[in-house]
């Protein structure tokens, strides 16, 4: 109990100086660089032929989980329970048993995570749903979100029951609360980037950190396949298979949608009136598709970073977006709009928008980007808006007037 009083003393010294980038009397374990391994094995399982699994001393390697559409990630399974999560481009993580310890000469840049895990820091609010899915909502002691901001059932009334407690939100977490609670792992959004040092400072009471990066998927089921990367911290990949399964015979079931040709801008309005949308190498793009409908945006790449948002000036929104046959606005980010008039309020530009002048104009639900397990619900209410389907049966849409 010292030791962690201490590094909390720490951390909380570490707040006074951030202006100066130093954290004093702690030491810094948030690294970039990412360890492979000192070799590779050929993975043995179907599908997975082009894996390699990171050698590594003391651990002898089984098989290699398989993924259909996830690419940002990888799970290699060891002999004895243990597994490598590798989350490319980022950090590999060692899960180890219970009753288990880490490999002797294990690579530094390799974060440990010890089973059980039952006490997570869960701020990456994507990640809920397929924690409930799984049935492992028991793993998550803290939410960097309140329970009014909850749009999952059980996630709401785990935090109304005090089984789930608010310990912050990412960016200011509390710390004491992190201590307290005996926080095992805090799960991050990649948010966390723009605020490095609150990293740091989680870290540096050792607490490992896990930044979800399903938003950087380029397919709908790519986002929910991350389920599995969550099933293998907590033993859970039966479940987690099942559902994933059921979720792609859900979008199989919605492969036949015929193209109507008609064109689709998906966007927001900050609040400094530049208009954010999606890569068109994004999950949002692919769903249009999907449904039977084409983005706007067909070549849009973000070159500033690996994020999927794009920032547009209104007058490069305008030039491309003003003949889109349908507009869908993207309030799982932004507030929502409920009238033209709150459209127009961003910009007078609207006005001469083809979607507006045919009353085509839509607008996401809140909940939208916490739904990440019934992603084919989406896709159905954009093929429903594209046909002048029955808007009753709609999940996430609604039409602005």
């Amino acid at each position: 109990m010292k030791k962690r009083t201490y590094r909390l003393l720490c951390v909380l010294a570490g707040t006074v100086l951030l202006v100066t980038g130093a954290l004093t009397g702690c030491s810094t374990s948030g690294k970039s660089g990412v360890s492979k391994g000192d070799g590779i094995q050929q993975t043995e399982e179907a599908g997975a032929t082009e894996k390699h699994a990171p050698k590594i001393d003391g651990l002898e390697y089984e098989k290699t989980m398989k993924l259909k559409y996830a690419t940002g990630f990888d799970v290699y399974y060891y002999k004895e329970g243990y597994k490598l999560l590798d989350v490319h481009e980022d950090r590999q993580y060692l899960i180890v048993p219970e009753g288990k310890k880490k490999p002797a000469d294990l690579d530094k840049e390799i974060v440990v995570l010890k089973q059980p895990l039952e006490h997570i820091y869960l701020a990456a609010t994507s990640a809920m749903a397929l924690f409930d899915a799984m049935d492992g909502l028991d793993s998550i002691r803290m939410s960097g979100a309140q329970a009014s901001d909850w749009y999952i059932d059980h996630a709401k009334k785990a935090m109304e029951d005090g089984k789930i407690l608010f310990a912050g939100k990412y960016s200011e977490p509390d710390y004491e609360m992190l201590i307290d609670e005996d926080c095992d792992l805090a799960i991050e959004s990649t948010m966390i980037l723009h605020t490095p040092k609150v990293q740091e400072m989680i870290e540096d009471l050792d607490i490992p950190v896990f930044i979800d990066r399903s938003s950087y998927e380029s397919h709908p089921l790519g986002r929910t396949e991350w389920i599995k990367a969550y099933a293998a911290m907590l033993n859970k990949e039966d479940a987690a298979d099942t559902f994933f399964d059921t979720q792609t015979e859900v979008i199989g079931s919605l492969k036949d949608f015929k193209n109507t040709g008609k064109t689709v801008a998906y966007f927001f309005v900050n609040t400094d009136g530049t208009v954010v949308v999606r890569s068109s190498s994004d999950y949002i793009p692919k769903m249009i598709d999907i449904a039977g409908g084409k983005y706007i945006f067909q070549d849009l790449k973000n070159t500033k970073s690996k994020s999927a948002s794009v920032e547009l000036s209104m007058e490069e929104f305008y030039a491309k977006a003003k003949n889109a046959d349908y507009l869908i606005y993207n309030a799982s980010i932004d507030s929502p709009i409920n009238s033209i008039a709150d459209l127009t309020a961003k910009s007078e530009l609207f006005a001469d928008f083809k979607a507006v002048k045919n009353g085509n104009v839509w607008c996401t639900g809140k909940s939208l980007y916490q739904a990440t397990d019934i992603v084919g619900n989406l896709i159905t209410d954009i093929n429903l808006m594209l046909t002048d389907g029955d808007e009753s049966g709609m999940t996430f849409l609604y039409r602005v007037k």
